[in-house]
């Protein structure tokens, strides 16, 4: 029976990523958007494109800035960013943990690290140092503190569920078998969702940036818009205005958040 609900998966999932691949190259979506939504669907297979056609595809020439703009529309792009970005991280952790024999907790910990110097790194920094002026050591710092809150929620959900998922699937801690991926793959569905109402209040609050749209011929505007967007966030991370809750708060809960996570994997 699981078995071939695996089978479905996959081969769902591999016709999923072929549509998306093909289809989002006409999106006018910034391109670790494209990348992000790619990867997005190579981890959550049919879940992934379903989110890609109604969170960012354009449903009209000419109207993906406001299709986009909605909240939860802004806030799924800043969801799936983290989740394609720190996943990279997260599997290469799972597959190297499994080399050297690490289990239970020190494998979480080597995944984490992993996952958030990928994402924090690569997808945060280095693809979006453009909103930083340029500087990747500005959009280190513009995107340390988002990284780390989105990535500790993402854990949360991650770590318990491919905890339990193992003691019950046969060959789920083995890379070679299709039973890890499928247990990696919910993990990461289950942690994409436990991140999105973070990442909501941290759009939200302008300290990590939503879905954005690149066009040819306004790539100059885009440009500074950009850099006008990163100075917004710069702004918050100062705490040039009160946030509610405050960020000291949110980065608690977050820690708070991800303990239980923990908690839960081990007892379950």
């Amino acid at each position: 029976m699981l078995d071939g609900v695996m089978l479905l998966w996959f081969l769902l999932a591999a016709a999923a990523l072929l549509f998306v691949a093909i289809d989002i190259r006409t999106t006018p979506a910034s391109p670790v958007m494209k990348w992000g939504f790619v990867l997005l669907t190579a981890y959550t297979g049919v879940i992934g494109a379903f989110l890609y056609v109604l969170g960012c595809r354009e449903p009209l020439p000419g109207l993906h800035e406001r299709y986009t703009a909605a909240q939860w529309r802004q806030t799924l792009g800043s969801t799936m960013h983290c989740v394609a970005g720190d996943g990279i991280g997260i599997l290469a952790g799972a597959v190297l943990a499994t080399t050297l024999g690490i289990a239970g907790l020190a494998e979480a910990a080597l995944e984490y690290v992993l996952g958030f110097a990928f994402g924090w790194t690569i997808f945060q920094a280095l693809f979006m140092r453009d909103m930083a002026g340029g500087s990747y050591l500005g959009a280190l710092k513009s995107t340390f503190l988002s990284e780390l809150l989105s990535m500790n929620l993402l854990m949360a959900g991650m770590i318990p569920t491919v905890m339990h998922l193992r003691r019950h699937i046969a060959n789920a801690d083995n890379p070679a078998a299709a039973s890890f991926w499928f247990v990696m793959s919910m993990g990461l569905l289950v942690g994409f969702i436990i991140a999105y109402p973070m990442n909501w209040w941290l759009v939200a609050n302008k300290l990590k940036h939503g879905m954005m749209t690149v066009r040819p011929a306004s790539a100059h505007a885009q440009a500074g818009a950009a850099h006008e967007h990163m100075s917004h966030m710069s702004m918050a991370m100062d705490e040039a205005r009160p946030l509610r809750p405050s960020l000291t708060v949110m980065t608690l809960l977050s820690f708070l958040a991800l303990a239980a996570g923990l908690a839960i994997g081990r007892l379950l």
